[in-house]
């Protein structure tokens, strides 16, 4: 009988990355022209959150276009970025927090695992924390589950580790 195969199925993203990423969206906005003598900010908080100040809702789109174009140039998918609201700050300038989403939440676990099963592919699917763990005996199987959840990412990026066959 064929040995058991799994692999997990995780949304992380590279937090070196996403540094190197907001420092040289910070040096983009400090040489760019249209940016100089206007506030225009961007700070990562604790490795979990961007938060970005500009002078007006203008330069705040600009502002978050430079560091989506810098965050995908080093390979961080911007569909693990979840945008706050746009808050008023001092002086008529505006703040957005950007928080970094880490791991796959409850809810969209729960429906990464209805998908896989209403496929009625021969595998298991269970739920780890932030991860999921999906195993079966068939290795084929366990290749059409990945192509499923690349199809129904419920708008986050999935990336598939720990492979044992």
């Amino acid at each position: 009988m064929a040995a058991e195969c799994s692999f997990d199925v995780v949304s992380k993203i590279d937090l070196a990355e996403v540094r190197n990423a907001v420092t040289q969206a910070q040096k983009e906005i400090a040489q760019r022209y249209d940016f100089k003598g206007v506030v225009a900010e961007l700070e990562l908080k604790e490795d979990q959150a961007i938060v970005i100040h500009a002078e007006n809702d203008l330069k705040l789109k600009a502002v978050v276009d430079v560091l989506e174009t810098k965050l995908v140039k080093r390979g961080v998918s911007i569909k693990n970025l979840e945008f706050g609201k746009v808050d008023p700050a001092s002086k008529g300038s505006v703040r957005q927090e950007v928080k970094l989403l880490q791991g796959i939440p409850g809810d969209k676990a729960k429906a990464l695992v209805k998908a896989i099963k209403d496929a009625k592919l021969k595998v298991q699917a269970a739920i780890q924390g932030d991860q999921l763990r999906i195993s079966g005996k068939s290795k084929d199987d366990l290749q059409e589950v990945q192509a499923l959840l690349k199809q129904n990412d419920q708008g986050l990026e999935l990336q598939f580790t720990n492979y044992r066959g």
